[in-house]
């Protein structure tokens, strides 16, 4: 029990959560421990501004959209959808792209049913590879989802059996959108070509 007349200025919490007094922690690592806040204090903040700065830049252009579809007396409302804009020079591009989350219902079950029945029917020798990768498709991750990416890379195989593209169905069919995400990216041109170079927002690009 820790005594009533503590001053907790006077300790420091270590990574077990037990509390140390100063006096006990020595000089440098009393210096790394300021020197590490001082600079999650200062990324915490730099998060901020660009947070706020990509909901502003957000705004102004669904804004601006608004407004030049006006002009042709059509109001959009909501969201817009993927966007390029460009400086009247062409030297800069803003570019607004959605992205869709998509999730599988249980028809994706079906479909790795009808895929077991085929691959029982299927003799042994002569399609191995494909039961290896269809297997690995719908392996299961440690909180038992599917690699999504995977599963519908199936879709590319040329199969031509009227079952096989009965699962690839249930596997389209399967997919529904729960939600979407819009990220924006900023872009100036590379010299004079028709190229253009991504401006860096990422620390580890930098």
């Amino acid at each position: 029990m820790l005594e009533a007349n503590m001053n907790l200025n006077d300790y420091m919490t270590d990574s077990l959560g037990r509390l140390v007094h100063k006096d006990n922690v020595k000089e440098i690592d009393k210096t790394r421990d300021g020197l590490v806040r001082d600079i999650v204090e200062n990324a915490l903040s730099v998060q901020k501004e660009m947070a706020k700065f990509k909901e502003t830049a957000m705004s102004e252009m669904d804004a601006f959209v608004e407004m030049s579809a006006s002009d042709y007396g059509v109001s959009l409302g909501g969201k817009k959808g993927n966007l390029n804009l460009f400086s009247f020079d062409g030297r800069y591009k803003v570019q607004v792209q959605v992205a869709e989350y998509v999730v599988p219902d249980e028809r994706l079950n079906a479909a790795k049913a009808l895929i077991d029945t085929l691959l029982n029917s299927w003799t042994r020798g002569s399609r191995s590879e494909v039961k290896t990768i269809i297997n690995d498709a719908f392996a299961v991750n440690q909180e038992g989802k599917f690699n999504l990416r995977r599963v519908l890379g199936l879709r590319r195989l040329e199969i031509v059996d009227p079952d096989w593209k009965k699962a690839m169905d249930a596997i389209s069919d399967s997919l529904q959108v729960i939600g979407s995400k819009r990220y924006m990216r900023v872009y100036e041109r590379v010299g004079n070509q028709d190229q253009y170079r991504p401006i860096s927002l990422d620390f580890a690009a930098l």
